[in-house]
């Protein structure tokens, strides 16, 4: 059982400056994400695309926001846990919470911080009989390790810069796959220009290959990825030879086990007074987008306000017999201190 002052669930880039204005409060906390990496919808959605209204940034990328986040909340060291979904909030006897992930990792947390954006992003997959039962045997969101595909005849699902990069990535080199075979249902994909005249150079070189179908069957033998069934462009069904399979489709917001912890719900998301961004429910904060108030608006700038009322209403919650200051981190040398640069 891991004790904590504060849990924030979800990494994205809400849920990373929340870390931060805890920790100008002197709030140490972990932070829950289902995803294997931190940002939320900036890396999964819009890594390397622009974003124009980051106060005081002219211009960055959905990568370039978060990396910039982690470096600000880096003196204050929250601790991640990642690949993990939160499946389990209640309120124990003592008025803290008990919070449980899927991988069996537990907490008790004097406060949480539901900045989970639409929902937990879940990696999506193929709705085709047997694929659970090949997930993590021969067909992965990810790669296991850096020689999982190395002799393999590797087929590869998607369209954008992801799956483009793991075609590089798997067709040349020390652990290269036997074979790469890129699958989507078109001839037409959501990457990065340069990717995708890589990609077709590779093809042209014979190095991989590109076929457009769509997956409509799992051939297996004994619990064991033999091929993909397609229809290919000509409507005709095609078996194309595999023992393993990666997929690159992105993800897909699922609001999931937020609708059974108990707390009050409007239109899948969590109402708020705007003091603090409480919820109904003590100890309990909500920011980004999934919480719901009168004129609400879905920024990240939005989200980076309600982060730093909610600190704010943390520290008041916690330490009620001292009052909560205010405090310039231009001039503050208490602040200084906690930033790592006095």
């Amino acid at each position: 059982m891991i004790q904590t002052e504060a849990l924030i669930i979800g990494a994205g880039p809400v849920g990373l400056f929340q870390a931060f204005q805890l920790g100008l409060q002197d709030i140490r906390c972990h932070v829950v994400d289902a995803l294997p990496q931190v940002g939320g919808q900036c890396v999964e959605l819009y890594a390397h695309k622009p974003i124009y209204d980051i106060p005081g940034i002219p211009f960055c990328t959905g990568q370039e926001l978060i990396d910039q986040l982690l470096k600000q909340v880096k003196p204050f060291s929250p601790q991640f846990h990642l690949q993990e979904l939160v499946s389990e909030l209640k309120a124990t006897e003592d008025g803290q919470w008990h919070v449980q992930t899927d991988k069996g990792t537990q907490f008790k947390a004097a406060t949480v911080f539901i900045a989970a954006g639409v929902g937990a992003f879940v990696r999506r997959g193929l709705s085709l009989p047997g694929f659970e039962a090949l997930l993590n045997q021969s067909i992965f969101h990810t790669a296991p390790h850096s020689s999982a595909f190395k002799d393999k005849h590797l087929l590869i699902l998607g369209d954008a810069d992801a799956a483009l990069e793991a075609c590089a990535q798997w067709r040349e080199g020390e652990h290269a796959a036997a074979s790469v075979t890129l699958i989507h249902r078109r001839d037409q994909f959501q990457a990065e220009p340069q990717a995708i005249e890589d990609m077709r150079q590779a093809c042209a070189k014979h190095l991989m290959r590109f076929v457009a179908g769509q997956p409509t069957g799992l051939v297996q033998t004994q619990n064991q990825l033999t091929g993909l069934e397609i229809l290919n462009a000509q409507g005709d069904t095609e078996v194309i030879p595999a023992d393993a399979m990666l997929l690159c489709l992105g993800v897909s917001p699922k609001l999931g086990p937020i609708s059974d912890w108990g707390l009050a719900l409007e239109r899948k998301q969590l109402p708020v007074n705007t003091e603090t961004y409480a919820t109904e429910a003590r100890g309990v904060f909500a920011v980004g987008d999934i919480n719901t108030y009168p004129g609400k608006k879905k920024l990240i700038l939005c989200g980076f306000h309600e982060a730093t009322l909610a600190a704010f209403g943390a520290s008041a919650l916690l330490r009620p017999d001292q009052k909560t200051l205010l405090q310039y981190t231009t001039t503050s040398t208490h602040l200084h201190k906690l930033l790592g640069v006095s």
